[in-house]
Parts: structure tokens; C-alpha cells; sequence
């Protein structure tokens, strides 16, 4: 028996994200008194294969295929399948990203498994198998038992530590079929955002909304996030207006966050929003209107005119980080 943790490489290489999986996939093992093994598809050069190593895992399986350059969930899937099939895999585990919440479920159907997501620690028993995961859009949470004999989980990004535990890992290449009719639906294009934080990767992200009246005013929003080494995000009527590209966009229609620090200016804090960040360690909320809703979910909250508020605080952070 083991568990097979999906390691999602970005061009070869692994970010925070897959560390944090690892170490609670290697947490889950220690529990199962099992083994922590991990597979991943693409090209990834062997120094960045041994660091999962440093994490608790024992042994990684390399896919390496042309066809599989292009994401696909029909082939990932499969290939995934077979991995988990070879190894005795009886619990797998994703991140509950986009790719993980394409790949699960299928992944689900395909074994006869049951599914948890949204996980944010490992079981609090093995038997029965339960697991804690975030339910209503993040607002509460519940113990989900899975019967099943293979168990699929997603771990909600930010929810579990990094441990490094040190120790060698096992490389090995692993040949997969891909099934007929995997890429019936052909990726014409990826466009992707360059030279600034990814929303999903950030530690602090910056967050404005149309209380700023206009693409004009964003200057001391990127400004903030230069000081801080943050990213900067925007609600969805800010998108839909076309103020700030698409790929800022989070909430529950948008992307899912769950950085150290969020801050939001100008943002009411409708459900579809707060669904998509409640996630974040530390929520600050900066408003002109003292009922926004946004003020019951943040951790502080300031109730003054952005305009106003926003340059002092840069001028505060620069004396502050001058002076650490």
C-alpha cells in the first residue's frame, strides 16, 4: 500500500505548492504506517526531482511523453490511474487547483474511490478513514468518512506545513498509455501573464475593487504590492469592465486564493468574493462604507477613503521595512 502524490511541475520545475502536498501526503503515510510515493509528468531535471525527497517521499515516478505537453484531464487521468494501479495506491493525492479538481473526480469514477475535497489535515483517523475538509464555499467545515478501499483526496492550498524531513528519493521513468480520444479537444493557445506574481502563488496579495473608480487609480495598488513582495489581485466587476486583465481575477468565479496576508480596498465583499479568499491566514479590509460586508469576514478593517488611506500606508511600510 502507499500514497501517490500528484507533483505538478510548472516547466520543469515545483513550486511551494508541491511541497506543502508532499509533506502532508508523507504525514498521511506515516499515519497509514505506508509509503509516500510521488508521480509527475513533463520534463524535470533530476536536482529537482531528489528536493521531493526532502519532503518524505520515497520514490517519484517520471512520465515523460510528448503528447502529454498539453494538460489534459482525459490523459492525465489515465496515466495517473496506472500509476496508482502499479503501486498499490490506496490513497492519492492532489492539490485542489485546477488541475487537481479536473483530474480527482474522474480519477474517483475510474477507481471506485472516494472522493474529499478541499482536505486541510490528515486524517484524524485511518479507521475509519476520516478527513476534515472545508464545506459551504470555505464558511464551515466536516469530517467526511471515506469506505472505500481507494481514497482520492485535494488539499486546499495554505492549510497544511512545509516539513522537511530530509532523506534520498527513488527515481524512476514510468511508460503510460494514453487512451484514444484524450486530445479530441486540441489546446489552440496558452496565454500567460508575465513579469508579476502569479494570484495563486503569493504570500500577500493586494486586492482592489471598483471603489477605485478607474484602471488610472491602480498605481498605488501595484505600488503597495512592490513594497510588500506581494501580488496584486481585483474583484470580478473589475475585470468585467476591463480594468485589470482576467488572470487577477479571484473569488468563487474567478481564481481560488488562500495566501499569509489579503488585503482588500475598495471591495463591498459580496459572497461570491469572500467565497473565493476566506481562505487567507489574515484578512484587512479598507472601506469607505462601515457596513460592507466584507467587514464581518476581515481580521482588521480600516473605514476610510482609499485615496487617502492607501499612500500613507506605502509611506508607513517603507519606513517600516527602512528601519527593520
Amino acid at each position: 500500500m502507499a500514497v501517490l502524490i500528484y507533483t505538478e511541475n510548472f516547466n520543469g520545475k515545483f513550486k511551494k505548492a508541491t511541497y506543502e502536498l508532499v509533506s502532508y501526503g508523507t504525514e498521511t503515510a506515516n499515519k497509514l504506517g505506508s509509503e509516500a510515493i510521488a508521480v509527475t509528468i513533463g520534463n524535470v531535471d533530476e536536482s529537482t526531482l531528489k528536493e521531493l525527497g526532502n519532503y518524505g517521499a520515497k520514490k517519484v515516478f517520471v512520465v515523460k511523453n510528448g503528447e502529454l505537453k498539453d494538460f489534459s484531464a482525459q490523459a492525465y487521468t489515465a496515466v495517473i490511474e496506472q500509476v496508482a494501479s502499479n503501486n498499490n495506491a490506496d490513497v492519492i493525492v492532489f492539490g485542489n487547483n485546477p488541475s487537481g479538481r479536473a483530474v480527482a473526480p474522474r480519477l474517483t469514477v475510474k477507481m471506485n474511490a472516494g472522493l474529499a475535497a478541499g482536505a486541510v489535515d490528515v486524517p484524524s483517523s485511518t479507521s475509519p478513514f476520516k478527513v476534515k475538509k472545508r464545506a459551504y464555499s470555505g464558511k464551515a467545515f466536516a469530517d467526511v468518512i471515506i469506505n472505500s478501499d481507494v481514497k482520492v483526496l485535494t488539499l486546499s492550498q495554505n492549510s497544511y506545513k512545509i516539513v522537511e524531513t530530509g532523506g534520498d528519493i527513488e527515481i524512476e521513468d514510468f511508460t503510460a498509455e494514453i487512451p484514444e480520444g484524450a486530445y479530441a479537444v486540441k489546446l489552440v493557445e496558452v496565454v500567460k501573464s508575465k513579469g508579476k506574481l502569479s494570484v495563486t502563488d503569493a504570500d500577500i496579495l493586494i486586492s482592489a475593487g471598483r471603489g477605485l473608480k478607474g484602471p488610472e487609480n491602480w498605481g498605488m495598488i501595484e505600488e503597495m504590492a512592490e513594497i510588500l513582495g506581494a501580488g496584486t489581485s481585483c474583484s470580478r466587476p473589475v475585470t468585467d469592465l476591463d480594468w485589470r486583465p482576467h488572470d487577477e481575477h479571484v473569488g468563487q468565479t474567478g481564481k481560488v486564493v488562500a495566501p499569509n496576508l489579503y488585503i482588500a480596498i475598495g471591495i463591498s465583499g459580496a459572497i461570491q468574493h469572500l467565497a473565493g479568499v476566506n481562505s487567507s491566514k489574515v484578512m484587512v479590509c479598507i472601506n469607505t462604507d462601515a457596513d460592507a460586508p466584507f467587514f464581518e469576514s476581515a481580521d482588521y478593517g480600516i473605514v476610510g477613503d482609499a485615496f487617502e488611506v492607501v499612500p500613507k500606508l506605502n509611506e508607513a511600510f517603507k519606513k517600516f521595512i527602512a528601519e527593520s
